[in-house]
């Protein structure tokens, strides 16, 4: 009897900069094909599936997530990133898509991220 390889299985939030970040890398270093994709948009049953799944195994349930090992969970996309930028010999600065996005789309969401996270704190208390 053989056993089925382990393929890591990536998690990934429909809308999720995040997510985008690891999906884009995996695609264009060409490793896409050797992961099991767990997508959802939020609000469904399969997002609560997941969370279900990932609540005891991993400190704060946030996407994505992934098991990159059998019983060894992140979800720090940098991590993920890094595992499989190993694992295929890739380096991501040289990944042209990847940094345009990371340069780009992703670094102005996270400033408009931080900019509506400091008005907030600036509202009066309720």
């Amino acid at each position: 009897m053989t056993e089925t390889p382990f393929a890591p299985v990536l998690f990934l939030k429909a809308g999720c900069p995040f997510c985008m970040k690891v999906r884009l890398f995996l695609l264009e270093a060409g490793q896409l094909d050797g992961v099991v994709l767990r997508e959802f948009a939020p609000g469904t049953e399969e997002e609560t599936e997941i969370r279900g799944l990932l609540g005891p195994v991993v400190e704060t349930v946030t996407f994505p997530a992934a098991e990159l090992t059998p019983g060894s969970f992140t979800t720090e996309s940098d991590a993920i990133v890094a595992h499989f930028a190993a694992r295929a010999g890739v380096e991501p600065a040289a990944l042209p898509t990847y940094q345009s996005y990371l340069n780009g789309v992703f670094k102005n969401l996270g400033a408009l991220y931080r900019e509506n996270m400091d008005l907030k704190k600036r509202l009066p208390p309720a």
